[in-house]
């Protein structure tokens, strides 16, 4: 037997759409735990990492280039970014892979910064456009960084760290930004309708955890197109691309649907068809993680739970 884990993003992604009768009736019928918020603690509960720790820069970047493990090497993510100034402050709009960035662009910005960063003592490059790198000495006192995904939206001021290390990293955060601001290859890019790259977020720091300490997935396949899922899952599991709609039931499988937009695709090519497999017994579970921290789990005899009240018919509403 089988089980099945779907990751969702928070229920606000999805607006006013709603559930389909049968799949609010069935997931009213499920176990309902609440935990923590946010896509950093959603993977977190999935893939266990040793100590507690998130080194996602060298994770990332033994999956892109295989050297994480270089003596003497930590790792910290310097991701292009798009900060936009508002009445209320400054807040992260895009970063990574949204800013749609070419091999062509790195070669036009990293020059310009590499001296920035090669004076403090680290490296900076970029083997992916929408992941670049910063190498630094495994010693170097690395603040808490927030993950982007954490921080997109949101106004800066609302993460400020007062600790040396972070006024550190702020100040060369500051120069790069100005060094971008004046680039003429965004000058360029705003020129030709392109979302500009007007600074570096910083994240994902620390040193590739040892091999002897394993990270652990009670998942035996991943599924993903996320880099980052990608890079935490590799050293656990298997991982393997993201397929159109739910497959045959196999082993222990995660399927990241995160990016999923369309409540009626979701439910049509995931959820009912997952619903039906776990009716006819093909699933021992089939579970359900947002990034809102409700976990949904269902079992077969769920079905025999018939007083329970279905879901609320919007994801965004209070079940």
């Amino acid at each position: 037997m089988t089980s099945a884990t779907f990751l969702l993003p928070a229920a606000a992604r999805f607006g006013a759409q709603r559930w389909q009768q049968d799949v609010s009736r069935a997931l009213g019928r499920a176990d309902v735990a609440s935990l923590a918020s946010g896509r950093r603690a959603q993977l977190a509960r999935h893939i266990e990492l040793p100590g507690g720790t998130w080194p996602l820069a060298a994770l990332s970047r033994q999956v892109d280039v295989g050297d994480a493990d270089a003596a003497g090497s930590a790792w910290l993510r310097a991701d292009p970014a798009w900060l936009r100034p508002d009445i209320n402050g400054v807040r992260l709009m895009a970063h990574g892979d949204t800013l749609g960035l070419t091999r062509e662009d790195c070669e036009a910005l990293l020059p310009a910064l590499q001296p920035v960063f090669g004076d403090a003592g680290f490296a900076l490059d970029a083997p992916d456009p929408a992941r670049w790198y910063l190498r630094v000495p495994r010693a170097s006192p690395l603040p808490e960084f927030l993950d982007p995904s954490e921080a997109l939206g949101t106004d800066l001021a609302d993460h400020d760290d007062d600790s040396a290390p972070a006024r550190r990293w702020r100040a060369l955060a500051t120069e790069a930004q100005i060094i971008l601001h004046n680039h003429p290859w965004n000058a360029r890019r705003a020129a030709a309708g392109r979302t500009p790259v007007n600074a570096l977020w910083f994240w994902g720091g620390g040193p590739l955890p040892d091999a002897r300490v394993h990270t652990r997935s009670a998942h035996a396949q991943v599924h993903t197109d996320d880099p980052t899922l990608h890079a935490l899952a590799a050293s656990a599991t298997t991982v393997a691309s993201l397929p159109r709609t739910f497959p045959e039931p196999r082993d222990a499988a995660l399927f990241d649907l995160v990016g999923e937009r369309d409540l009626r695709r979701l439910q049509t090519d995931w959820l009912q068809t997952a619903l039906a497999a776990l009716a006819r017994g093909q699933l021992r579970t089939l579970t359900i993680d947002d990034e809102d921290g409700h976990v949904l789990t269902l079992r077969r005899w769920h079905r025999l739970r018939v007083w329970r009240r279905p879901r609320s018919a919007s994801p965004a509403a209070t079940s």
